[in-house]
């Protein structure tokens, strides 16, 4: 009877596992990464030292103007001028508006998954309706007109309304183009191949200038619903393509199953087909709305002033010439926030939905 001596349990050399082994299977794998990674550790060091002297440890964060003394960003500039960067012009006084429709918006998002839901489409349904009267005003509530909106206020509303007007004006031209019907898929591909081929600047200026014409002398329209309404008519021949994109990809074997269970046009597409196109879809639908996100600042050539346009009005005032480049840096910074959390949540939606199997 063989007898076997129990062996003591050596650790893995160093180098196959932990930091050291991550480095090596990913900076210096072979000559060529280790040069690059070289090249690269160079470059940060020649940015990112001056890059944060002038941030952070340079920088001027309290005090008066005629305080700033080092050659630092100068932020007592954007604490002066804070209020104005997000409110635009909004009343100083009714400033807790817009803040406790941001703060109803967090809770929705935190609870949206674990309500029944009912309550999730009554979350949607009313949502945009409560947050316009706080904006706006009415039932008690002062009235603010959309000219003293501005800043990232201004921003996010004119975001918000584009992309959820036009998801759903999009999915319908989606379907649209597919649709079997001549004229309708006709009309469809016209829509989306013009709306496609103009510059958004250029439908901002024709929902600004030429909209008005259609409506009898007198009536006053809105500046700021025409911009919404060029937004949303471009916004949704993109999130068309997309779309399309995603039903293209759909097996045809799934069309054949809706049929096989004798369902209507509107039961396959709703029930079968667009949950799985949409769901292949998130990565380019977000990619879209991010985009519309930035593109807002166009918003200032029709008199319009939001977050960007706020750089160029407040380093006009006299007290305050010369500090454009720290109100660039600022909303830079928003803006990535912004996109970024768009992205990671959008990111965790797909992993959500995601059914493959692995």
């Amino acid at each position: 009877m063989a007898i076997y001596e129990k062996k003591e349990a050596r650790p893995a050399p160093s180098g196959t596992k932990g930091f050291e082994k991550w480095l090596k299977e990913n900076l210096f794998s072979d000559i060529t990464s280790t040069i690059l990674t070289l090249i690269s550790l160079y470059i940060l060091y020649m940015i990112l030292p001056p890059l944060f002297n002038w941030l952070i440890f340079d920088a001027t964060w309290s005090g008066t103007k005629e305080e700033i003394t080092g050659d630092g960003a100068r932020w007592i500039f954007i604490y002066e001028k804070f209020n104005q960067f997000i409110y635009g012009f909004y009343p100083h006084a009714e400033q807790w508006r817009p803040n406790l429709i941001l703060a109803i918006f967090v809770i929705s998002i935190l609870i949206f998954k674990k309500v029944p839901t009912k309550v999730k489409f009554a979350i949607i349904a009313l949502f945009p309706v409560v947050s316009f009267f706080l904006i706006y005003g009415g039932f008690g509530l002062n009235v603010v007109p959309t000219t003293k909106w501005g800043g990232l206020l201004l921003t996010i509303v004119v975001a918000s309304v584009g992309i959820v007007a036009s998801f759903p004006i999009g999915i319908l031209f989606a379907l649209g183009r597919q649709s079997r019907m001549p004229i309708i898929r006709s009309l469809s591909i016209m829509y989306i191949e013009f709306i496609r081929g103009v510059p958004l600047i250029t439908l901002l200026f024709m929902s600004s200038v030429i909209l008005p014409l259609f409506f009898p002398e007198g009536v006053d329209f809105d500046k700021l619903l025409r911009a919404l309404i060029g937004i949303t008519l471009f916004q949704s021949a993109y999130i068309a393509e997309v779309v399309r994109g995603g039903l293209q990809a759909i097996p045809k074997g799934q069309y054949e199953a809706a049929d096989s269970m004798a369902l209507s046009y509107w039961q396959s597409m709703g029930l079968i087909i667009l949950p799985q196109a949409l769901k292949i879809s998130i990565p380019n639908i977000v990619g879209a709305f991010i985009s519309l996100f930035k593109d807002t600042t166009l918003v200032l050539i029709i008199g319009l002033f939001d977050l960007l346009a706020m750089v160029t009005l407040t380093t006009t005032d006299a007290n305050w010439l010369g500090f454009e480049t720290e109100g660039y840096v600022f909303i830079t910074f928003i803006y990535w926030i912004i996109c970024f959390s768009m992205s990671k949540y959008a990111k965790s939606i797909e992993n959500k939905f995601n059914t493959n199997h692995r």
